[in-house]
């Protein structure tokens, strides 16, 4: 134990020795999480609107008054055809056109049914698909009030109407931020942990001092710990840092109980520096290394769950997310969080990471061997 006490010295004044490491440790992590939950933001608004309006009633123009009031449109252009609107699309003018036909509000009143056009420009297909599904449940809502104001009329026979209401649990308010900020947090905690630890044994073999490890008694197992222990508290201090930034800048305080992050955080990053580790014991230079653990790292993060749904995903890669421990972390970030989750509701979590970690770990310790 005295041996892995001084490894443990020496690493951290190797860490703390070095102010380059400092600032990518802490203060570029940090920034990274007061910029991005900010311009990630799943809400599209100011969508440029192309309007089509054959018809020029009061029923018309309430409907185009109701989209653009809405706070999500732009009114761009106003064509009176269709090939007119579409130049302005293709001219990236607007992003969505809305055909408004002929007798529009006769047909409304008289038959009690229209039929409305939507062209969308596909080649931002979020903008398009969020355009089109807020205009979708504006002209509901607008349809919604026009028969309501029929069926108060005397003439008109009161059809029946089926009203929805909804609650969001765990989020009333669909707030974005609740469940970005930790995700990117996870996110962060990811690309810091595997990165530092790819480089570590890499960086101890391009200053020559491995070789002075490689002949000395120390044992393997000690080894390994000295390098991972060092870079495993300072993680924990980086995602303390981040559930700081979480709580006194976006207000998201957990319904959970901290100690369970950080429970879990704890055997998350043991797997997590186990896998830098073990792609260091390969690698031969920082450069292959780095290159490496950005490539596994990207991976794990654009499969985690964090920008699209694991169960929107080909059942195919929903199987590759079983072996991401990026995807565990995520989703019990937000148990916790939003849910109040405890430790019994995430053992399976917990011990498909611990798994993880012994397997990353062990292989590590086996993979590097000394040279006398």
């Amino acid at each position: 134990m005295r041996v892995l006490k001084f490894l443990l010295q020496k690493e951290f004044r190797q860490i703390l020795r070095d102010p380059s490491i400092f600032r990518i440790l802490f203060f570029a992590p940090m920034i990274q999480l007061l910029i991005l939950p900010l311009a990630a933001d799943y809400q599209i608004k100011n969508i440029n609107l192309g309007v089509i309006d054959h018809d020029h009633t009061q029923y018309s123009q309430r409907l185009i008054n109701k989209i653009v009031s809405s706070g999500y449109f732009r009114l761009k252009d106003y064509s009176p055809t269709f090939p007119q609107a579409l130049k302005a699309i293709e001219q990236d003018k607007t992003d969505l056109v809305l055909d408004i036909p002929e007798h529009f509000e006769r047909k409304l009143v008289n038959e009690n049914k229209v039929q409305l056009f939507v062209a969308a420009n596909a080649i931002n297909g979020i903008k398009a698909g969020l355009g089109t599904a807020y205009i979708q449940g504006i002209i509901q809502d607008f349809n919604g009030e026009i028969r309501t104001e029929w069926i108060q009329f005397p003439r008109m026979n009161p059809l029946p109407m089926i009203d929805v209401t909804y609650s969001d649990w765990y989020n009333p308010n669909m707030n974005y931020q609740y469940f970005m900020v930790p995700g990117i947090l996870v996110m962060l905690v990811t690309i810091i942990g595997s990165n530092f630890a790819a480089l570590n044994i890499v960086k101890e073999k391009e200053l020559g001092t491995i070789e002075q490890i490689n002949v000395s008694p120390i044992k393997k197992t000690y080894f390994i710990l000295g390098k991972l222990i060092p870079f495993w508290v300072l993680a924990l201090v980086v995602l303390t840092l981040g559930l700081g930034i979480a709580r006194f800048v976006y207000g998201i305080i957990p319904l959970g109980n901290y100690l369970t992050i950080y429970a879990f955080s704890a055997v998350y990053l043991l797997a997590l520096l186990g896998l830098g580790l073990l792609l260091s014991t390969y690698a031969q230079t920082q450069q292959q290394s780095f290159l490496v653990a950005f490539f596994i790292t990207m991976i794990f993060n654009l499969m985690s769950g964090l920008f699209t749904p694991i169960e929107s995903m080909p059942h195919w890669a929903q199987v590759i997310t079983w072996f991401n421990p990026v995807s565990y972390f995520i989703e019990v970030m937000r148990m916790v969080i939003l849910k109040g989750s405890g430790l019994r509701d995430i053992v399976h979590h917990i011990l498909a990471v611990l798994g993880f970690a012994v397997f990353f770990n062990t292989w590590a310790i086996l993979n590097y061997r000394k040279r006398v």
